[in-house]
Order: structure tokens, then sequence, then C-alpha cells
């Protein structure tokens, strides 16, 4: 096969993709047009579902929004969308696009103050239970108002500086060294296992704030991408989305936090590593060694940072603006006030959100072509004609399902589009819809911690440069993620029937939320 692609227009196309996936993406772009013309646009259009949902699975392989977007551009020269319906779907997630593009780099300007706070967190708890929780819940709090991909970004540079720490001095060198932290040839014998120990420790600490920025990220309409165009689609608030979310998502959390502690008290799936007494005390005097360095300027931008971090909490709470506009403010205020003014510095906060925001307008060119031909009618023709609550919880399953094998963005995006066009033709009702979307939305969020596919920040963290140095591969991520995946669904399909509509009916009846006449706009 190799052959076919040993020249340079093969050897370009999609990178260093292995030649089987580059083969499948051309046959997919051959074989489309065929079986529009044999099949029609309907079977077509599942299919091309089908190849985008591979492009997803297979995002280790390549970045999805290159085979993903080839496959958008010829769904639309084939006339399965148009580009007028493009754009309508993309100006009704432009907040979302805003959220990706201003919130994300804002809190790039805030990471200082975030590894500041987990590195005290780590060489100052002596219970590994307390770390992992600690671990666990600060991520879930910092998700609920940042964005999970920034969170378990600051994760993995943590993750990354303790580990090349140890890997220096236990290759004989000082802190102020040079030192490749991959070549583990020149680790001294005797911290050989002190090393393989260490990894375990990390691995399982990072996991937990793995999950925890999927615990934080679905109460919020900050939290994920797909969140804030739940809401917005909803018309609802910050406040409004936390508290209709919360009658599953509390209970969900309870049930993560104890599963952390069965997890590390039973060492099953992984975890329960231990921090070896060695590689603690050289943790601890790094930190040392790092407070004795930092510079007046330096802890005044901490400050800064923090009170940024305050003002970006309250003006969420209370809706001062639409939440790209105060990411911003928070770019602005955080740059000012701490001295990062140079063009090129700021330009590379942008570098981490771009291309999933690029991914999540090639996500809209299909639900353009789901919406189009109609699709999802048929799935969701038969969730509709359920009763009550077993709609509801069929909604919950259905997404939590899809958001496993593939994408939560891209499901629920979908499956908001398809309640709201049941809203506008009279299909369901007002509060039918609402409680439809805290199904999607925790849907989406709660089961996709099953794979790196259907949680970006899971996919983040398997692909960044963490992973290999603590032996994270996509089978042991599954497998560290299954008792998560158990709990946390469970706990959220028993609230979703049980809780989700007595809890609701009880906020309608004390004012904390209202009713909502209208139809949501689009």
């Amino acid at each position: 096969m190799s052959r076919y692609f040993s020249n340079p227009y093969g050897k370009n196309f999609l990178g260093n993709s292995p030649d089987w996936y580059k083969v499948a993406i051309i046959g997919f772009l051959i074989i489309n047009p065929i079986i529009l013309y044999l099949m029609g646009p309907y079977v077509m259009g599942w299919l091309l579902i089908g190849e985008f949902i591979f492009t997803l699975a297979m995002a280790l392989k390549c970045y999805p929004l290159q085979p993903g977007g080839l496959l958008a551009l010829e769904a639309v020269f084939l006339g399965l969308t148009t580009t007028e319906s493009v754009f309508l779907e993309i100006k009704g997630g432009f907040e979302v696009i805003l959220l990706l593009i201003f919130m994300v780099a804002g809190i790039f300007f805030m990471k200082d103050l975030l590894l500041y706070i987990f590195t005290k967190i780590l060489v100052k708890t002596r219970s590994k239970v307390m770390l992992a929780l600690m671990f666990s819940f600060s991520a879930a709090f910092l998700s609920a108002f940042l964005d999970a991909l920034t969170v378990i970004a600051v994760v993995i540079a943590i993750g990354v500086g303790f580990y090349s720490i140890y890997h220096k001095v236990a290759s004989g060198k000082e802190f102020h060294h040079e030192h490749d932290h991959l070549d583990d040839e020149q680790i001294r014998p005797l911290d050989r296992e002190d090393l393989r120990q260490f990894r375990a420790f990390l691995r399982s600490l990072i996991m937990h704030a793995a999950v925890g920025t999927a615990l934080g990220g679905v109460t919020t309409l900050v939290g994920e991408p797909q969140n804030l165009l739940i809401a917005e689609r909803a018309g609802w608030d910050f406040l409004e989305f936390f508290l209709r979310m919360a009658p599953v998502t509390m209970p969900v959390l309870a049930v993560g936090l104890l599963t952390v502690v069965f997890l590390e008290k039973t060492k099953l799936f992984g975890y329960g590593g231990i921090l070896p007494e060695k590689v603690s005390k050289i943790l601890k005097d790094y930190d040392a060694y790092q407070d004795e360095k930092r510079t007046a300027q330096q802890r005044a931008a901490l400050v800064v940072q923090a009170l940024v971090g305050v003002w970006l909490i309250v003006a969420l709470a209370f809706h001062f603006a639409a939440v790209g506009i105060i990411g911003l403010s928070v770019i602005v205020l955080a740059t000012a006030l701490t001295g990062v003014v140079e063009e090129h510095a700021i330009g590379r906060a942008f570098g981490e959100a771009l291309p999933f925001t690029a991914l999540l307008a090639v996500f809209f060119v299909i639900v353009s072509v789901i919406n189009d031909q109609g699709l999802f009618a048929p799935v969701t023709n038969a969730v509709l004609a359920m009763d009550g609550t077993n709609q509801i919880a069929a909604f919950y399953l259905a997404n939590g399902l899809l958001s496993a094998i593939s994408d939560n963005v891209f499901v629920a995006t979908v499956y908001v589009s398809e309640i709201q066009t049941a809203l506008a033709n009279g299909v369901i009702d007002r509060d039918t819809f609402d409680l439809m979307a805290v199904a999607i939305n925790t849907g989406t969020n709660i089961p996709s911690v099953a794979t790196p596919n259907g949680q970006a920040a899971f996919l983040f963290l398997l692909t960044s440069a963490l992973a290999p140095l603590i032996r994270l591969s996509y089978g042991r991520m599954v497998i560290m993620a299954l008792p998560y995946t158990i709990s946390m669904t469970l706990m959220g399909l028993v609230a979703v029937f049980f809780f989700l509509e007595p809890a609701t009916a009880l906020m309608y009846d004390a004012g904390l939320i209202s009713h909502h006449a209208a139809a949501p706009g689009h």
C-alpha cells in the first residue's frame, strides 16, 4: 500500500497519517457520489455521519478537521446541504465560537495562578486519597467557570513539570541544569523503581483530574462548548442553566467524588499509586526553590490573576455580557495588568482554541446536512412517541451512547437542533423541551468519559506530551475511565428518571426558575 503514497503528493495528503487511513478517506470521497446516485440523499446522509464519526474516533491518527472538512466540503458540493444552511447553523452557534476564541485564550493568561494552586496542593497534601479528591474537586470547580480544555492543559503542564524535575534529579543533575526527560538511559539504577511508582502515581492523579473536568464541566454553560449552545437555544442564563442541571449534576458529582475514594482505597483499575518518599522530598525542595527565586513582580502578577478570576466568576454569575465578551475582558485585564503587551505573546494564547473552533464549524456543516435531509427524524420521532419520564431518560441514554463513541459537542449540536424543530412544529411543549435539553446536556457530558473520543479534554490529554511519559495509552485510559463511566452514567440515569421533573417543579414553585412560553430562537 505504501507505494501508492511514496510520491510527494501522496506523502503530503493528510501528512503522517497511516496509509490505510489515507486510503479510507479517499475511498469515502470516491464512493459518496456513487451512493448518492444509486441510493439517494437519505442513505448518503447516514453514510456521511458514519464517515464523520470515523474521523472523530480515529483522531489519534489524524486531527478530524482535515478529513472531516474534506467530507463536509464534498457534502456541500453534492447538494446534501447549502452554504446558506451552513451559515445559519454557524450563526446559531456564534456564542459558542466566541467562547472558544476568547474565553480559552483569556484563561491562558491565568495559567501561572492555576499552576501555582495545583503545585501547592500536590506538595502539601500527605494523604493520597485526600490529594486525589482535591485534584478531582479542584478540576471540577475550575471547569465549571473556565473551559475543561484549559484546565486539563494546566494539569498536563503540572504533570510534565514534576516528571521532568524528578527525572532530572534521578539522572544526577541539579534543578538549574539542562536535561532531556525523555531519555531514561540516564536514570540511576537505584531510582528506576521509584520512577515506575511515580509514573503510576501521576497517571492516577491525572485521570482523577481529567474526570473532574467532566464533573464540573457539565454543571455550567461555560464548562463545555455544547453547554453554551444548549443554553443559547433554550434562552437560559448562567444561573438558570446551573439550577436546571443541578438535579442531575449534583448527585453525579457526589458519586464521582465517592468513586475517587473507592478507587484509591481499593487500588483497582490502575489507581492507588503512592508517591515515593524520595520523589516527594525532591518535589518539595523544588517548590521551595521556586518560591525563593520568585520575584516581587511575579508575585504581583499572581495577585492580579486571582482578582481577574474573581471578576470572571462574578461576571458569569450575573451574566454581565455574552460569555465570549467576558472572555475578551479577561484577556484585556490579565494582559494589561501583568505586563503582557507584545503581539506575539498574546497570539500564542489563541493557538489552543482555534483548531477546535474550526472543527466546530465543520460539525455545523454535518448538522446542516442532518437537518436538510431529515436524517434524525425517525430516531427523534421514536423517542418522542414515548411517554413522560421514559422519553427524557431515552434522550439521556441515546446521547450518552453516541457521545461515548463519537464526540459530545457533535451529538449535542445535532440533538438540540432536533428538539428545537420538534418544539417549533408543536410536537412537544416548552416544558418538555427544557427537560429534554437537560437530558441532552447531561447525556453528552457524563457517559462520554468512557473513551477519549467523547471528551475533548480526554483526547487532548491522550495526545499530549505527558501521556507517553506516564505510559497512558488509549486502552489504559479506557480501562481507568471504566469505573467512572459506570458509576456516573447510572447515577445520571437515576437522577434523570426520578429527580429531574420533581426538582424542576419545586424550582418553578419557589420562583428560582421561570417558565419560558416562547419557542427558543435558532
